[in-house]
């Protein structure tokens, strides 16, 4: 397997490792002062980063997938917030049109979501279903050429920013995704969490009251929401990885700098191997390859790494400069897009399968 970088693929490191240290890095204190940042999201549309996977038909820029990691990775590295802005726009307040939608619903949406005019996000978990998304309480009920969804959802990342959400909920059929708008009446948007890192990156409750969603914004089939919802996941956990690589690098960057040391070999190693996790599976999805067990592999030990490769620069540094926000940014990716111990068992579920044949 060859992860040597194809040149597109270099530049488009470069491109965004020259943007990520001198334009995104200069809205850190706006971020950590809690403001979303609505003017770097346009500066990241403004250098066609919000399209990065989209076929150019749709106004993308049709890069690889490998591509997109990188992006990810490089902006993370200076900000995590700004890293997990374009992660979850693309991979799930994105691609599930892309994948699942019709031409109608591809030609009304990707193109403003692609060119950044517009951005995605995705309602998933709610108060009594977080790991176990199956069983949402969410209810869809067809009225006519509408569907009136009633239900809460929880850890909305860009919810309030976004124009477009990628919504789950329980028709007759099962459950089944919907795209809703911002505008639309009834979806309300609730306070900003208050969060412990990635400060910038706004988490927000919604409530949909009787919000009247047309069956021509439905992605599939009632019932196929499930299935929409998983497709998805193994590459927003890549891009979690990305980003929690992203953090790692960082902060072993500044400990190097600041606090040179032998000390400093085990997570020098532990950053290279993460780094490779990351990169494999990304090579596999880029592939169209079964990547399951390695995006989960990916996500387990790069978010690892970043809790352990921050905690160790705030051990030597304390709160000096930057180490204290690495440290604050690590520890959320070994929650979300499934936490560590949803990886231990899509893990393991793909051992046991492997020990049969």
């Amino acid at each position: 397997m060859n992860f040597g970088l194809t040149a597109s693929q270099q530049q488009m490191r470069d491109a965004v490792r020259h943007f990520a240290e001198n334009v995104a890095a200069s809205f850190i204190p706006q971020m950590e002062a809690g403001e979303f940042p609505y003017a770097l999201v346009q500066k990241m549309a403004d250098h066609q980063l919000m399209g990065i996977i989209i076929p150019e038909t749709y106004g993308g820029t049709g890069c690889d997938f490998i591509s997109y990691i990188i992006a990810i990775h490089e902006l993370s590295k200076v900000s995590a917030a700004a890293g997990v802005i374009l992660s979850v726009h693309t991979s799930v307040g994105t691609i599930p049109i892309l994948s699942f939608g019709t031409e109608a619903q591809k030609q009304a949406y990707i193109p403003k979501l692609a060119s950044g005019e517009w951005l995605g996000a995705f309602c998933l978990t709610e108060p009594s279903s977080g790991s176990d998304a199956a069983s949402l309480k969410t209810s869809a009920h067809r009225d006519g050429n509408m569907y009136r969804v009633n239900g809460s959802k929880l850890f909305v990342t860009n919810g309030g920013a976004a124009d477009t959400y990628i919504v789950f909920a329980k028709a007759e059929q099962g459950i089944t995704a919907f795209i809703a708008e911002k505008n639309m009446p009834g979806l309300v948007i609730g306070k900003d969490e208050k969060k412990m890192g990635l400060h910038g990156s706004k988490t927000v409750s919604i409530t949909f009251d009787d919000v009247c969603i047309p069956v021509v914004n439905r992605i599939g089939e009632e019932g196929d929401g499930f299935k929409i919802a998983m497709a998805n996941l193994d590459g927003g956990r890549i891009g979690i990885a990305a980003q929690a690589l992203g953090i790692a690098e960082a902060a072993f960057q500044y400990a190097k700098e600041h606090h040179p040391g032998i000390q400093l070999a085990n997570m020098a190693a532990s950053v290279e191997a993460a780094r490779l996790l990351v990169y494999q599976s990304a090579f596999l999805r880029s592939a169209g390859r079964q990547c399951g067990k390695e995006a989960s592999m990916a996500k387990l030990f790069a978010s690892k790494t970043a809790v352990a490769a921050a905690g160790e620069c705030v051990q030597q540094m304390g709160r000096n400069g930057a180490a204290e926000r690495y440290f604050r940014d690590a520890k959320v990716t070994e929650i979300y897009e499934g936490t560590s111990e949803i990886q231990r068992i899509v893990i393991s579920k793909h051992l046991a399968r492997g020990m049969k044949r």
